[in-house]
């Protein structure tokens, strides 16, 4: 019995987190869909929902007006979701500022720029339906407040949809980060694996969802969502992939943001987004049948299955301790052992405010995992937050 749930799980976690990567990659070299790209003359509105984002909204807006080809960008709306702070002036400054001393360009942009102020605070979703209401553009670009956009993003961004097959575009994230920390090494080390498995399902076909930070979809497609959505950047670009069009992946869109360095905040913002996951099962349990969902298996694979990895960890250490006079299980058992030292002494460096160079991997996986158990409980009790929160 001990050796049937040793492998059982050795066979969860390899599909995991090899397999299923492996498996991508096959499917892109063997099966790969080339994406036709041409810039072109379509347009876009830019929409941003911000929640007490002053301090970095400034940012923002300055940022957005560097776009090389201001004339893609049709409208930038900057909507405030209940602002307490001075996130609404601060933006309206800035926009102020570039078109007093801005470049030719960025004065154009700004003034195609417009805040929107919405006093009572009801959550990203219900904001982001109202907003795409008053768009006109021919591609709606979604981005947060507080990463910074490469000048070129937006218009590679557009580029992807002179291919009709194309329904949505997610850009890259890059992370950046003055303090090598734990958190910033593991933060890096895990998000590079996810960027080579989106490449792969992007060439595949489909990518399950898209980068938060930066993604696109043609206005046509887009179909407001629940107003309880916790995960905007996977609902809109799969119902963009179930309407029959692919969403794509370009590395060229490039949008820098610096990890967290504390490892609270980045565990608490990971264990909302997983609990995201969760929603998705009872908000779309449509995405389940695989003669409904066209990337099935990347969608289970990627989003879903995950969330069963902290139990074939606890399987395989139980097992791999009951079945310890065998040497090869118990060489296995002692792998976990170091892993989970590693976890903790990354954990320590991390307190210490010292590197711990090699720590980090081990802290962020065995993190996520304990994560995951904690979103798992938070679903369970229906605690999974909409609207936002600070640290």
């Amino acid at each position: 019995m001990m050796t049937v749930l040793f492998w059982l799980c050795t066979a969860g976690l390899f599909y995991i987190y090899l397999g299923y990567p492996l498996l991508a990659w096959a499917a892109a070299v063997l099966r790969g869909r080339r994406v036709v790209r041409r810039a072109g003359d379509r347009d876009c509105s830019v929409i941003i929902v911000a929640c007490d984002e002053a301090g970095r909204i400034g940012g923002k807006v300055r940022s957005l007006a560097r776009c090389s080809r201001p004339e893609v960008v049709r409208e930038v709306l900057i909507a405030s979701d209940g602002s307490r702070d001075a996130t609404v002036d601060e933006a309206r400054s800035a926009i102020r500022g570039l078109l007093e001393a801005g470049t030719p360009g960025e004065r154009a942009v700004a003034g195609r720029m417009r805040v929107l102020e919405f006093p009572v605070q009801r959550g990203k979703p219900a904001v982001l339906n109202d907003v795409s209401r008053e768009c006109r553009g021919e591609v709606l670009v979604f981005s947060d407040a507080r990463q910074e956009i490469h000048p070129d993003a937006i218009p590679l961004l557009l580029e992807n949809f002179a291919d009709p097959a194309v329904g949505a575009v997610s850009g890259e994230l890059v992370f950046r980060s003055r303090k090598e920390t734990a958190v910033v090494e593991g933060t890096g080390f895990y998000w590079n694996y996810e960027k080579w498995i989106r490449r792969n399902e992007s060439r595949w076909y489909s990518v399950p969802g898209a980068t938060g930070a930066l993604y696109a979809v043609r206005r046509g497609l887009f179909r407001p969502i629940p107003p309880e959505t916790v995960l905007d950047d996977v609902v809109i670009p799969m119902e963009v992939v179930l309407s029959g069009r692919r969403c794509v992946f370009d590395e060229r869109a490039v949008v820098y943001d610096e990890p967290e360095a504390s490892e609270a905040a980045e565990l608490r913002r990971k264990r909302r987004t997983i609990g995201g996951n969760v929603q998705l099962v009872r908000l779309f349990p449509g995405w389940l049948l695989p003669w409904r969902n066209p990337i099935w298996v990347q969608f289970v694979s990627h989003k879903l299955l995950r969330l069963g990895s902290p139990f074939f960890l606890l399987g395989l250490f139980f097992a791999g301790f009951m079945l310890h006079a065998r040497i090869f299980y118990a060489t296995c058992f002692v792998g976990q052992v170091v892993l989970y030292g590693c976890a903790l002494a990354g954990w320590i460096f991390q307190r210490m405010g010292v590197r711990g160079r090699g720590c980090g991997v081990a802290l962020m996986f065995v993190s996520l995992n304990l994560i995951i158990l904690a979103a798992l409980w938070d679903a369970l009790r229906g605690k999974i937050e909409v609207k936002w929160r600070r640290a």
